[in-house]
């Protein structure tokens, strides 16, 4: 089977931020915003996390792609071509990090559209999107082809990039799991009610090697998925860096953005086609 899309490489990663900042709690409830200690606890990310990681990046000279709200991109006006001034890309993480799956059709089509007139008028290039908190509708692949993007980075149906076939064209998947998301190991939050245990940087690198090297094994992608808030504090930015490291010392994984990856996916004659379909249920 012919696996170009990886080319040489035993696997290929993509370190992925998900610049949420305000938004995931705002879209909890509006009154969230007089939560002072709350507020404080999301900027942390664009504020700290984000500079501190884009230090990290470049000191390991790993590209990364980062998935921003529109609404963060709007409230803070440079951040986004801060990014891309690094060399690193910039996708749609739709507007207001409400979930589609909690929104009719017009709804998510409007707030997909909303973001892309936001990094339009910033001159951002968007070539990918990821839904927020993964939870896609069976419209939204329809939306990301329509708009003309590469890719979506939102399901979980394989641990390899495939195409995804819409009534608007072919879009590639580059799929996540939970496994590989920091939010599962560090999110705690009070009010609203997030999470429980924060587990050590120790244990996460240890889970995140352990996958890493079977996925070399498997020929996969890895694809990461931090949050500046969470991954930015500095004992997991540790972490992370060691991650790197692990990998680097490896000698056959090979970083990209996901827009390279989605790319030489697309050129892959032999990537696997799927239409997605909601499943009938049992009567």
């Amino acid at each position: 089977m012919d696996h170009s899309w990886r080319g040489r490489a035993a696997a290929v990663a993509t370190l992925t931020f998900d610049v949420d900042a305000e938004a995931p709690i705002l879209a909890h409830g509006a009154h969230y915003a007089s939560h002072a200690s709350t507020m404080s606890h999301q900027s942390y990310g664009p504020d700290v996390g984000v500079p501190r990681i884009l230090d990290l990046l470049d000191e390991t000279g790993v590209p990364a792609t980062f998935f921003v709200p529109g609404w963060v991109a709007e409230q803070r006006p440079g951040l986004a071509a801060s990014i891309v001034e690094r060399g690193h890309e910039v996708a749609h993480h739709s507007y207001s990090h409400r979930p589609p799956t909690e929104m009719t059709a017009d709804e998510e089509r409007a707030d997909f559209e909303r973001a892309m007139e936001v990094f339009a008028a910033q001159d951002i290039p968007i070539a990918g999107h990821r839904a927020a908190n993964w939870s896609s509708t069976w419209l939204t692949s329809s939306l990301v082809a329509e708009y003309g993007l590469l890719y979506d980075s939102s399901l979980m149906g394989d641990d390899r990039p495939y195409a995804l076939r819409t009534e608007a064209g072919t879009v590639v998947e580059l799929p996540v799991h939970w496994s590989l998301d920091d939010w599962e190991q560090y999110a705690f939050l009070p009010a609203p009610h997030i999470g429980s245990v924060i587990e050590s940087p120790r244990k996460v690198l240890e889970m995140w090697t352990d996958e890493l090297d079977a996925m070399r094994h498997y020929g996969c992608l890895f694809n990461l998925t931090n949050h500046p808030f969470l991954t930015g504090r500095p004992s997991r930015a540790v972490a992370l860096r060691k991650l790197i490291e692990h990998a680097r010392e490896r000698g056959d994984v090979h970083f990209a953005r996901c827009s390279d990856v989605a790319r030489a996916a697309r050129a892959d004659t032999s990537l696997p086609l799927r239409s997605p379909v909601p499943p009938k249920p049992a009567d």
